[in-house]
């Protein structure tokens, strides 16, 4: 597929893919809108812009990869999937479904462009380390990607691969933490802090960058200068609003893992159609 560096059309499809992601779960239904939708904006900068990757040959050795740590989310990854090309846009309607391609976490085993069955939280950043390690030493150029959810890093296999990373130079590996503020139960700093975030990283060894992750250019600027950085990983601290794009869901704890009424999913769809 083609990137695109045009700010307007990254920013309709990020539009289109959170109108997907309501679509998708649709009225009375349990969906994990907050991490999906805040997550919308760099995720489209990655699939529609920056990563190499190819929909028509999911299994290309030279593709960059893309790893959702925090798996809950999948539903923005799906939406990028079907929009790429990967697999039929209506598989979105079989979401969750009884033999359906598309589950409530990633499953490589049955969606093209799935890189590692993830949902389990705190494992991804390990993924991601393996396989950038094995990219060095096959001598390819890929990049891997992997988003975190800042309630996931209060999981200590997260630290055990940052500081592994840092040890190993994988300066192929770019984490993006969704840095929402909330978790499924309430605020992340009030349920378990890891603040200061950016503090944190540095000291394991990482290149930090903070950045508005609802705006596209200081998200394309962020992953352009995360390449320059040799010998160390990076992490992109993106900060986000829980659930984007739905004012009356909006930094609200409970569409974490919500059900919208009729009512809600009707407004939903109009303002992000």
């Amino acid at each position: 597929m083609t990137p695109t560096r045009d700010i307007a059309e990254l920013q309709r499809i990020a539009q289109k893919l959170r109108l997907d992601i309501v679509q998708m779960v649709g009225p009375g239904q349990k969906g994990h809108f907050g991490g999906s939708c805040s997550s919308a904006d760099f995720v489209t900068a990655l699939y529609f812009s920056k990563m190499r990757h190819d929909p028509k040959n999911p299994s290309w050795a030279d593709r960059d990869r893309f790893l959702l740590s925090k798996g809950h989310s999948a539903l923005v990854q799906y939406a990028a999937l079907a929009e790429c090309g990967y697999f039929p846009r209506e598989e979105l309607k079989k979401l969750k479904t009884l033999g359906a391609m598309l589950q409530g976490h990633p499953d490589r085993n049955t969606t093209p462009g799935v890189e590692a069955n993830t949902g389990s939280l705190g494992q991804g950043l390990s993924i991601a380390c393996g396989m950038a390690a094995g990219h060095k030493i096959d001598g390819r150029r890929c990049t891997v990607y992997c988003v975190l959810g800042d309630g996931e890093i209060a999981e200590g296999q997260i630290w055990e691969a940052a500081m592994a990373a840092a040890h190993y130079k994988l300066d192929n590996v770019v984490a993006i933490l969704d840095r929402n503020g909330l978790m499924t139960n309430g605020p992340t700093d009030v349920r378990y802090s890891s603040s200061p975030i950016d503090k944190k990283w540095s000291a394991f060894g990482w290149h930090v960058q903070t950045i508005n992750g609802h705006d596209m250019q200081e998200i394309l600027n962020a992953l352009d200068a995360a390449d320059a950085i040799i010998g160390q990983p990076k992490i992109i601290i993106a900060r986000t609003i829980k659930t984007r794009g739905i004012p009356f869901a909006e930094g609200r704890a409970e569409f974490h893992n919500g059900i919208m009424t009729a009512e809600q999913y009707a407004e939903a769809c109009r303002v992000l159609a």
